[in-house]
């Protein structure tokens, strides 16, 4: 396909219809070609912002130091667990207490 050349070749504005010499013709940012008194230029509001965002969380987190796991076991006989009236009922069987835990320190006080 052929196209006009040279310093005769017209061209109509595209926004308010003029005659004009088409070497004086604008591309605008929305593909229209206008004259020099209908061009404006893009909106910096319209620009892509780069999209600077903060840290939110943290690949694969490992908690800070060990954590203290704290098990307290009455003594033989007394349960918080079950009361008649206002005095704890006495256990019918023994209290079991287990845990798997990579490494327990057990104190006895």
């Amino acid at each position: 396909m052929a196209y006009a050349q040279g310093k005769y070749a017209l061209g109509i504005c595209d926004r308010c219809g003029q005659q004009y010499k088409l070497n004086s013709l604008r591309k605008e940012w929305t593909g229209f070609k206008v004259c020099i008194e209908c061009y404006e230029p893009k909106h910096p509001q319209l620009l892509q912002k780069r999209n600077i965002s903060d840290a939110v969380a943290i690949r694969e987190a490992r908690p800070d130091g060990t954590p203290v796991l704290t098990v307290y076991v009455g003594a033989p006989g007394d349960s918080a667990f079950t009361a008649i009236g206002m005095m704890p009922a006495p256990v019918s069987k023994a209290l079991l207490v287990q845990a798997a835990v990579g490494n327990a320190l057990v104190v006895t006080v």
